[in-house]
């Protein structure tokens, strides 16, 4: 699992305690929509990809390692 669901699953939880079942869903509702946008999708990629990118330049790095070798 994704920490970024981790994160929206807490957030609808606290927001949808405190505002009652019915806009609990609809929270989750909005939410499901707008992580489910293409927009969001590839911007998710182009960014998972950068932070992959940077993961392996510094543990290239930490191994002694030219990055991108």
């Amino acid at each position: 699992m994704r920490a970024s669901n981790l994160v929206y699953a807490a957030v609808g939880y606290t927001l949808g305690a405190r505002a009652g079942r019915e806009r609990y869903e609809d929270i989750v509702r909005v939410g499901r929509r707008v992580a489910g946008s293409q927009t969001v999708q590839s911007t998710a990629g182009v960014v998972q990809a950068r932070v992959d990118h940077l993961f392996r330049e510094v543990r290239a790095r930490l191994n002694g390692e030219r990055p991108g070798a």
